[in-house]
Parts: C-alpha cells; sequence; structure tokens
C-alpha cells in the first residue's frame, strides 16, 4: 500500500525533499541572519532593523511586481507548448525587472530623506537588495517552473554554506550596518549561483513573452501589494507610531512562525507546474477535486499548527530570546497565532492551485480593497486600541480575503468542470 502511494506521488515527493534543501538554503541563510541580528542586537536596534526590512520589502515588490511568480508559470506552460519562447524567458523577465528597479531606486534616492528622516541612511545600504532579491525569484520562478528542484537545492545550499563565513562576523563588528550589508552579500553570491546554473538563454528581448509575462504579472503584483496592505504594512505603521520594541517581538513572532509554515510553501510551489498542465489540458475536474481535497486537508492541518504554535512558541522564546519574553508577546501572540493559522490552511490553495491555474486577479480585486482598508483600520484602530490594533486590523481582515476569493475560485472551477 504504501509503496503504491510512493510511485503514485513519486514526483511530488522528491521535488517536494529537493525543494526543502533548497528552502533552507535560500531562506535558511536568512533566517541566522535574523537570528543573530536578535542575538547580537539589543531590543531597541533590533526592532529598528526589521522596519528598516519593511520598507526595502516594500519597495522590493515593486521591484519584481510578481514578474518572478508570473515567470514560473510560463515556463512550466512554454516547456510544454513552445521550446523557443521557453529561452526568451530571463531576458525578457529581466528587462522588465530592470527597468522597474531603476525607478524605485530614483524614487526612493529622491523622496527618502523626506519620508523617512534619520532612518533614510540605512535604506541606502540595502539598495542592492531592491534588484538582487527580484533577480534571484525570477531565477527560482525559473528552475520551479522547469521543475529543476534538485539543481536549484544543491546551488542554493552551497551559497548558503559559503555565505555563513562572513555573517556572523559582519554583525559581530558592525552591528546593524554589518547585518544590512549581510543580506546584500548573500542574495549577489546567490544570483551569481543560479546565473552560472541556467544558461539556457537567448540575449533579444521577446516582446510576446514580455507581454504574457508583464500582462500576468501586473494581476499578480497587485495582488501583493494588496496582500502586502493587509498583512505587512502593519510594521511600517508601528514604525511610524515608534512602537519599536513592538516591532522586534512582533517580527520575531513572524519568523518563527514562517519557519513553521515552510512545509506549506514548499508543497504549494512543488505542486503548483502541475496545476498549471492540468489548467493548460483542461481538466478541470480533476482541479475542482483536489480543490476540495486540499480544502479539507489543510483545514485540518492549520487547527493542529495553531495548538501546537501556542503550546511550543513561548517556552522557545524564554530559552532563546529571554530578552523578547514580556508582556508584549503575551499580547501579541494569540492574534499572531490565529494569523498564520490562516496562512496554513490558504497556502496551497493559493500558490499551489489559484495563482498557477490563472486566477491571481481573484487575489488581486480582493487584495487591494481589503489591504486599503486596512491601511485607514489600522491607523485607527492603533489610535484607540495602542500597538495591538495593527495586528486585530490583520487578523481580521485575513480571514474575510481567505472567504472571500476562495468562494469565487471554487464556484468559477466548479463551473468550467460543469460546462467542460
Amino acid at each position: 500500500m504504501l509503496a503504491h502511494k510512493y510511485h503514485q506521488h513519486k514526483e511530488t515527493i522528491h521535488n517536494f525533499t529537493w525543494r526543502s534543501l533548497q528552502i533552507f538554503g535560500k531562506q535558511g541563510i536568512t533566517f541566522i541572519i535574523f537570528i543573530l541580528a536578535a542575538k547580537l542586537l539589543d531590543p531597541y536596534t533590533f526592532g529598528i532593523y526589521n522596519y528598516i526590512l519593511a520598507i526595502v520589502f516594500f519597495l522590493v515588490m515593486f521591484g519584481d511586481f510578481g514578474i518572478s511568480t508570473a515567470t514560473s508559470k510560463y515556463v512550466a506552460e512554454y516547456n510544454v507548448t513552445d521550446k523557443e519562447k521557453l529561452k526568451s524567458v530571463l531576458f525578457s523577465s529581466g528587462v522588465l525587472i530592470l527597468a522597474l528597479t531603476i525607478v524605485i531606486s530614483i524614487l526612493t534616492v529622491i523622496i527618502g530623506p523626506y519620508i523617512l528622516g534619520d532612518k533614510y541612511v540605512y535604506v541606502l545600504y540595502t539598495l542592492p537588495l531592491i534588484f538582487l532579491m527580484p533577480l534571484s525569484s525570477l531565477y527560482d520562478g525559473i528552475y520551479r517552473g522547469l521543475k529543476r528542484f534538485k539543481q536549484l537545492a544543491i546551488i542554493s545550499l552551497i551559497i548558503g554554506l559559503i555565505s555563513l563565513s562572513f555573517v556572523y562576523i559582519l554583525i559581530k563588528q558592525y552591528g546593524l550596518i554589518g547585518a544590512l550589508i549581510s543580506q546584500n552579500l548573500f542574495y549577489l553570491i546567490l544570483v551569481v549561483g543560479l546565473g552560472v546554473g541556467y544558461r539556457e538563454i537567448k540575449i533579444k528581448v521577446n516582446p510576446q513573452v514580455m507581454r504574457e509575462i508583464g500582462k500576468y504579472s501586473f494581476a499578480f503584483g497587485v495582488a501583493i501589494l494588496g496582500y502586502y496592505l493587509f498583512s505587512r504594512v502593519g510594521v511600517i505603521i508601528l514604525g511610524y507610531y515608534n512602537y519599536i520594541e513592538e516591532i522586534a517581538v512582533y517580527e520575531l513572532l513572524n519568523k518563527l512562525l514562517i519557519i513553521l509554515l515552510i512545509p506549506f510553501q514548499i508543497l504549494a510551489m512543488v505542486v503548483a507546474p502541475n496545476f498549471t498542465e492540468y489548467y493548460a489540458k483542461k481538466n478541470y475536474r480533476l482541479i475542482l477535486s483536489k480543490f476540495k481535497k486540499y480544502f479539507i486537508i489543510f483545514l485540518l492541518a492549520s487547527i493542529i499548527f495553531a495548538i501546537l504554535s501556542y503550546l511550543i512558541l513561548p517556552s522557545i522564546i524564554l530559552i532563546f530570546f529571554n530578552e523578547y519574553y514580556n508582556k508584549i508577546l503575551f499580547a501579541l501572540l494569540i492574534p499572531v497565532i490565529f494569523i498564520y493559522t490562516s496562512l496554513v490552511y490558504c497556502t496551497v490553495i493559493n500558490t499551489g492551485i489559484i495563482i498557477s491555474t490563472g486566477y491571481a486577479k481573484i487575489m488581486a480585486y480582493s487584495n487591494v480593497f481589503i489591504g486599503i482598508f486596512n491601511v485607514f483600520l489600522s491607523i485607527i484602530l492603533i489610535n484607540y486600541l495602542g500597538f495591538i490594533g495593527v495586528i486585530y486590523s490583520t487578523l481580521i481582515l485575513h480571514i474575510l480575503a481567505i472567504t472571500f476569493y476562495h468562494a469565487v475560485y471554487y464556484s468559477k472551477i466548479k463551473n468550467l468542470a460543469k460546462n467542460g
């Protein structure tokens, strides 16, 4: 029985394993940088570090704007339908990213001093990330679309191990600046390594490829923007209101929960190319069947996740990060856990099914509307409830957004399955 199940899902199991190793190589090193910063910096400086990164990730989002995710989708599609287009993907997508990052960098240099004040100088140290992070994600999307999970894992692990040699020294010697520079160096080496590993590139812009990727990436980029506004913009709002130590605890909780969420993210990325193929072949009934199955499985998984997180997290923080074991932690613990509980349920369905089958627009429209509303609601609640108001705003709108676009997607696929 087990052997039969293994052979039935052999490709998914192998790809999941290699994707896990790749995530360990890439996300593991950024997590180590984060942990070292938490241990070596005082809570206030650590809060500044996370505030700056929140700003930088906001800028990076515009530099990528869904291009890397759209690339993964079209690479999987072109690999089945058009090999010539496949060769043009890297250069055509790279040109789009370069153009966006140049505009974002110029605007940051011009506007930054007026908005960020004394924090602006720290953002300058991280400007290379505005280009390097989207480019690394672009390569990642190509490798994933081609199902080269093994090669991607090996490259990422080697780069991660090399990077460990300088991360500790930089943070120990240069504190906050060293932590920021570590991010730049890691992503630079990663981009070089991925570039060496993938050389099937035609140095020519393909207008059709650029249009197709650009059109779909815009829809997904809008979805990411909306998602950021109702999930991550809270850190920027907290920083603006000078809740710096609260940011430190909040981001520590976020990072620990993200680590627990990684298996679900990996699974989503592994199954995504399969759903792209199902949709390309118009196998809507299979998509609908798997959607129902995933709904039940990951709803149960989210309940288990919530219970285990509540039992384990306080002990981990007490043992390893005792400076952050305080009243702020216990004010944040339950609402933050519930936010990530909802992510356990929706991560595989969103990335693995909805996005990979070309329905990013559903998420885009709902995320933008709810995201904008979250900004206003967070500002209102922070004035009445203090820092915790931002977290409750995020939690409430998370649940509303997920419910809406899952119901809409189910309805659309059900109609296609019925008529197909």
